[in-house]
């Protein structure tokens, strides 16, 4: 990702905001059209964070140059901004100030987006509408578990499932958390009867098929 803002310091909270979430990493900051121009045709991100208010030129006037996907942040508030950044074709278009959970909301929409793009076979209209629903998607808490589950495990679990390719099993799952695989089964359980995680079955030349899980 390339992170691009007026200001160094946002930009480096915003870059700080990336690398929370699972997945994702900030190849380079820019504080200038010009520089993330430049940056851009070298690093080849495959998505920017931009900013609309640059020093030498208006964000927006970035958007079709840049040969990456766009999620705009922006003080910027008027109707005309928003129209012209999504007309350009920006996926999202979020206004400052925002914390941490926003953005990560947000970024886990857009991986969602992107695994379901990452067919290499042609795409039917259930599966773009279905695309597009994972993008805008933005959960508006975190996700939580049955009763007397650790928010904090939930999280890590949802975080894992949304950053992975492919489904993942319990084993899987619990060594990347340093949990026990019985306490990954357990919450993995929870969450699938909720709805938050769907749970398929691979079968082995023998014994029982293994769970895998996938986050809705």
């Amino acid at each position: 990702m390339l992170v691009v803002d007026d200001d160094f310091r946002v930009a480096q909270v915003h870059a700080g905001f990336v690398e929370l979430v699972p997945g994702f990493r900030v190849a380079g900051q820019a504080h200038t059209a010009a520089a993330a121009s430049e940056l851009a045709a070298r690093l080849r991100p495959d998505l920017v964070l931009l900013d609309v208010y640059l020093p030498d030129g208006s964000g927006l006037d970035l958007i079709r140059e840049l040969s990456a996907d766009v999620i705009v942040l922006t003080a910027a508030d008027d109707a005309a901004s928003v129209r012209a950044a999504l007309s350009r074709g920006a996926l999202h278009y979020v206004i400052k100030p925002f914390g941490a959970q926003d953005l990560g909301n947000r970024l886990r929409g857009y991986a969602r987006y992107r695994r379901l793009l990452g067919s290499s076979t042609g795409m039917n209209q259930s599966s773009i509408d279905e695309a597009m629903r994972a993008l805008h998607r933005v959960d508006q808490a975190p996700a939580r578990g049955p009763k007397g589950h650790s928010p904090v495990t939930v999280r890590l679990i949802a975080d894992i499932l949304q950053a992975s390719e492919n489904p993942l099993s319990a084993a899987e799952i619990a060594a990347r958390i340093g949990v026990s695989r019985a306490t990954a089964q357990r919450y993995l359980a929870g969450l699938t009867e909720s709805g938050r995680v769907a749970m398929t079955l691979r079968y082995g030349a023998t014994g029982r098929p293994e769970h895998l899980y996938t986050w809705c």
